[in-house]
């Protein structure tokens, strides 16, 4: 069996990854909260730990891995934006987990085995606040109950952070019913029209740090594999799951492995609205990059590094990836490649494992490329039919090259013979393909029109 071997934020090393049970391999990753439209950097989470859904299902096994993600469906944000548009909350967040679908859908993204709902959730959440509160961790004040970062030795342990100094660092809200400036909401009082439900503490609504707390507990039990998440939710987000988690079922280990992925930059830069460099997945779809070639970079960078969109990575991803589908098409798949399975064990070494894949196509083992490429989710039929359209890459020009060779000698040869069934047959051929041909006294020109077909340049012979 491949030995996999994982970094573990809380231990900062890498490990050799031991499931509780290889028969029931669980993670839990963080998912989006649905008020909006998928960015590129909510993307690269939900493409790595895709990345490890697979690579865990190939080692043990295809129905022995249990994957849950989230939505976080009760939150201020979508508020705001119910009270802004006049629209009804469950309207936007159904609309928006369409629009989530659809562009990971596009990006190869399996579906995980389970995606929670935060507001399905609302009676274990309050079921694990009364367990908090009656062995003394949290407390309820003026309608909100909040959790007492002191009574919990080992804050901080995730983050690498001591509570004096985030108490001297860190802008958190001060409000005079908190024992400490770094207690955290698990519950808060709700009024007007905002969301609300029944509890002990009155009509109110969760905290998000709860939410992931109690649907791992219900999906995944009390100790479970591994937790994912991008970089920017290690602190507080993460810290205080661990921190609820652990104080309300002592006996459960919670996550074993924590694993966290980098930011994304654009050119260099931090991707935000005030630049002009921020754009969603839908944005890049629009523009007709394809979704695979879209995981393709976001796959180029170890996902423990900032990655860098450039326009220079898409279009060499592009490129190769238009090669390897034309080079795999109509070929059947072989075995999987074992330093490329190797390369992904090395934690996630999507880098590694993608310059094995060019090895095995500058070798022309055609068989093991596509096998091995589909379980990185590329070559896939889904994601396939694109290498067809668009501008022609620097092999087509090449191809199209030899193409006007072959009928300018099949041309010669008619007009030499007096028979033009061979022509005639070949150019009908060249035209299928979406390629216009004009002959002039110059010889034979060729010409992609609206109609291009890059697979059936390539099977021209």
């Amino acid at each position: 069996m491949t030995e996999i071997r994982l970094y573990n934020t809380k231990t900062r090393r890498k490990e050799v990854f031991e499931p509780i049970d290889a028969e029931n391999v669980r993670m839990y990753v963080c998912g989006p909260t649905v008020y909006d439209r998928a960015h590129i950097g909510n993307a690269r989470p939900v493409v790595v730990f895709d990345t490890l859904f697979r690579l865990l299902r190939h080692v043990y096994g295809h129905y022995a891995v249990r994957y849950v993600r989230n939505f976080t469906d009760v939150d201020d944000k979508i508020n705001a934006k119910a009270a802004e548009t006049g629209r009804d909350i469950r309207d936007i967040t159904n609309e928006t987990i369409e629009w989530y679908h659809h562009d990971m859908d596009a990006l190869g993204a399996l579906r995980p085995t389970f995606e929670p709902r935060a507001t399905e959730y609302i009676g274990q959440m309050i079921a694990m606040i009364q367990v908090l509160i009656e062995k003394g961790h949290a407390y309820a004040a003026e309608g909100h109950v909040l959790f007492d970062v002191n009574s919990y030795d080992k804050y901080g342990t995730l983050s690498g952070r001591k509570l004096e100094d985030m108490r001297a660092g860190e802008r958190v809200e001060v409000a005079d019913y908190k024992r400490d400036p770094m207690d955290f909401v698990l519950w808060k009082p709700s009024a007007g029209d905002q969301p609300g439900w029944d509890s002990p503490w009155g009509y109110g609504r969760p905290g998000w740090h709860i939410e992931c707390s109690a649907m791992s507990l219900e999906l995944l039990g009390d100790s479970f594999d591994i937790h994912g998440g991008g970089i920017d939710l290690q602190f507080p987000h993460h810290e205080n799951e661990i921190a609820q988690s652990c104080c309300a079922n002592p006996h459960g280990d919670f996550a074993n492995i924590w694993m966290h992925n980098e930011m994304v930059q654009v050119e260099g830069k931090k991707m935000s609205k005030s630049l002009g460099n921020f754009f969603t997945v839908k944005d890049l779809l629009d523009k007709g990059i394809p979704g695979e070639v879209i995981r393709f970079v976001l796959l180029s960078t170890h996902y423990r590094s900032p990655m860098d969109w450039t326009e220079k990575k898409v279009k060499e991803a592009e490129a190769t990836l238009r090669k390897w589908r034309h080079q795999t098409n109509g070929v059947d798949e072989g075995e999987i490649y074992q330093p490329f399975v190797d390369a992904l064990g090395d934690d996630l070494n999507t880098h590694k494992a993608i310059s094995e894949l060019h090895h095995l196509s500058t070798a022309g083992d055609v068989t093991t490329l596509l096998a091995s490429a589909k379980l990185l989710g590329f070559l896939t039929p889904e994601l396939g039919g694109w290498e067809n359209k668009g501008p022609l890459d620097g092999p087509e020009l090449s191809k199209l090259d030899d193409v006007q060779r072959t009928l300018a000698k099949i041309r010669a040869r008619a007009i030499e013979n007096k028979d033009f069934a061979e022509f005639d047959s070949y150019k009908a051929k060249v035209a299928n393909a979406g390629i216009s041909v004009k002959i002039s006294r110059d010889g034979v020109v060729l010409e992609p029109n609206d109609n291009f077909d890059s697979g059936k340049l390539w099977a021209l012979e």
